[in-house]
C-alpha cells in the first residue's frame, strides 16, 4: 500500500504549490516574460490549435505565452459547470486567442467564450493559418471589431499589446 499519510494535509499542500505557481505565472507576465492566454477554438480544430501550443513550447520560437485553455473536454454535460471551469481558466488569462476557422463560427462556445472574456476585461486577438482565412468568422469577432491576424503575425502583435 502507498501512502506517506498526512491525510487531508498533503491535500493543501498541493493547494499551496498550485497557488505559488498560479503566482509565478503572473509575476513571468508583469515582468514582459510571457502572456497568460486563454485560446478560444472549435473542437473540430482540435490538432491545428495542439500545433499552436507546440510552437509556443519551442525555443526558438518567437511566440510566447502560457497555455490556461481547456486541452482535453471536460466530462460533463452540463453547461453551467463546464462554463464555470472554462470562465476560471479565462480569468487566470490577460489574453484570449480565438482560433479561427470555417468550424469557429458555428460554435456556440467560441463565441460565449469571447462574450465571457471582453466582460471580464481581457483582450481578444483571432488568428488563422496564414494560407486558410476563413469564409466567415464568429458574430462576436465583428460586433466587437477584434483585431485578427494570420498565424505568423501572432507573436509580434501579442508583443505589441499592452
Amino acid at each position: 500500500m502507498g501512502g506517506g499519510g498526512g491525510g487531508s494535509s498533503s491535500i493543501g499542500n498541493i493547494q499551496s504549490l498550485v497557488d505559488k505557481a498560479k503566482q509565478e505565472l503572473r509575476k513571468s507576465e508583469q515582468q514582459g516574460e510571457k502572456r497568460n492566454v486563454f485560446i478560444s477554438f472549435a473542437y473540430e480544430d482540435i490538432n491545428e490549435v495542439n500545433l499552436l501550443r507546440a510552437h509556443s513550447k519551442n525555443e526558438n520560437s518567437p511566440i510566447e505565452f502560457n497555455d490556461w485553455s481547456v486541452s482535453e473536454p471536460i466530462d460533463s454535460e452540463r453547461a453551467s459547470y463546464i462554463k464555470q471551469k472554462i470562465a476560471e481558466r479565462i480569468e487566470q488569462s490577460s489574453l484570449t486567442v480565438v482560433f479561427l476557422s470555417n468550424s469557429t463560427a458555428k460554435s456556440p462556445w467560441v463565441a460565449w467564450e469571447i462574450e465571457e472574456s471582453i466582460s471580464r476585461g481581457k483582450k481578444v486577438l483571432g488568428v488563422y493559418p496564414q494560407d486558410s482565412k476563413p469564409k466567415t468568422f464568429p458574430d462576436s469577432i465583428k460586433a466587437n471589431k477584434i483585431k485578427c491576424v494570420p498565424w505568423p503575425e501572432l507573436a509580434s502583435t501579442i508583443a505589441n499589446m499592452k
